[in-house]
């Protein structure tokens, strides 16, 4: 019953974003790539690499996870280097990132719809020795025909959100079906727990191991020399004190300036970065500027050596990859997405940097990781545009604070590595 109705949705689903995908695929040339793959379709070399090995499946979606999968594979062979791995992506972003880091023993394909036809194909030119899905990805044909076949079913870094969590919720009877299944379960945080057993996974195959992002996060100090001469350029003396927003959302961009328009009043040579999220949004955030009728440059009218004229108060970073190397110059940190918007954006990386760090009340992406910071008091939430003030200028304002604070936060990180090594441990016995 649970798989009859499950099939039909899903194929009237499919049918209905079908045409949108196709079109995109059309405008888009990447989606077409490997595109017969989604229905277990591999030409003749791929499919002798398959049978070459015993290998294990590893599923990821989002470019998060992608990095978590990546980084699980590395671990799981340098504890056993004979087994080799096929890595499974939803999407054309995530599978470039994994191509570019897969280890060339390992096989990398995008996942197949989530029907019985097209997952035995896959299951049969496999042949897994074992099947580990990220986070929280439960695929019902997919969990039920592997568990049909004694293939042992891992779950890595288990994390239920909230809106996950209501929509399990709405198809109990199945995803208990499919969560007993499981041979181990291997989530982040104490409420991951609740839901993942309240939802009907077995208590004695669950684990609460913390969350793999701590084993993933990295100091990327590549672009810190080249962001050095950028913000020469653009005025900012060495010794400036810095506020640097990173990965910002529509609508704290503007409390950002407004905030640091009242603090440069008392905080001599205070300059601020702008970053936003996605780069595309650099006219939006510009207008900004204009209104506040502050002095600004943006990064992409500079390079190092260069200069932007007068000094300006404001850079815009209207570039990709830089983000790291901007953080390194900041003297204090707002990680975005976290104030007038909701999921929160990775403090783990700021943090590993030494810096004081900031972020607003909505961190549900990141649930486990602002409970650990918080409860270690290695960085500062703010409820609202007042306490980010508040909290900025007592900073920027108590060199020894900052620096006691940013100092644990980079030890939090650190300290909470190995999750990943434990998850390995727990999954190659279950084989």
């Amino acid at each position: 019953m649970y798989w009859l109705f499950y099939n039909v949705v899903f194929v009237v689903g499919f049918m209905l974003v079908l045409p949108r995908y196709l079109w995109r695929m059309c405008r888009r040339g990447g989606y077409a790539r490997g595109f017969t793959q989604r229905f277990g379709c591999y030409d003749e070399a791929l499919l002798t690499t398959l049978k070459a090995r015993k290998r294990i499946w590893v599923h990821a979606v989002s470019v998060g996870e992608v990095f978590v999968a990546l980084r699980f594979i590395e671990t799981y062979r340098g504890a056993h280097p004979d087994m080799a791995f096929v890595l499974t992506t939803n999407t054309s972003t995530g599978h470039r990132i994994a191509e570019a880091r897969l280890h060339a023993d390992d096989v990398l394909l995008y996942f197949p719809v989530d029907l019985p036809l097209f997952i035995k194909r896959v299951l049969d030119r496999i042949q897994p020795a074992a099947l580990v899905l990220t986070e929280c990805e439960l695929w019902p044909n997919l969990i039920h025909l592997a568990d049909e076949r004694g293939i042992p079913i891992a779950l890595l870094n288990g994390r239920v959100s909230d809106s996950s969590y209501r929509g399990y919720s709405l198809c109990r009877p199945l995803f208990r079906n499919l969560l007993q299944r499981f041979s181990v379960v291997l989530v982040q945080g104490k409420q991951d727990t609740a839901r993942v057993t309240e939802l009907g996974a077995r208590p004695e195959r669950m684990h609460e191991l913390g969350t793999a992002k701590y084993d993933v996060a990295t100091t990327d100090t590549s672009k810190v020399e080249l962001i050095r001469g950028v913000l020469a350029s653009a005025g900012f003396p060495g010794d400036a004190p810095i506020i640097v927003g990173g990965s910002t959302w529509p609508g704290e961009e503007r409390v950002l300036l407004d905030v640091f328009q009242r603090l440069r009043r008392s905080i001599e040579g205070l300059k601020l970065v702008l970053v936003p999220r996605h780069f595309e949004r650099a006219a939006d955030v510009e207008r900004e500027l204009k209104t506040e009728g502050v002095s600004y440059v943006k990064r992409s009218a500079l390079e190092p050596g260069t200069s932007a004229g007068e000094p300006a108060d404001v850079l815009l970073v209207d570039s990709t990859g830089e983000l790291m190397g901007v953080y390194a110059h900041a003297s204090v940190i707002f990680v975005g997405k976290s104030l007038t918007n909701h999921g929160g954006q990775n403090i783990m990386e700021p943090a590993l940097l030494g810096k004081p760090v900031l972020f607003g009340p909505n961190m549900e992406n990141f649930p486990v990781v602002s409970e650990d910071f918080l409860a270690a008091d290695a960085a500062v939430q703010v409820a609202n545009e007042s306490e980010l003030e508040s909290r900025l200028g007592k900073l920027l304002t108590d060199a020894e604070d900052a620096a006691t604070l940013g100092a644990r936060a980079a030890e939090l990180v650190r300290s909470k590595r190995g999750c990943l090594k434990r998850s390995v441990a727990l999954i190659h016995a279950m084989q």
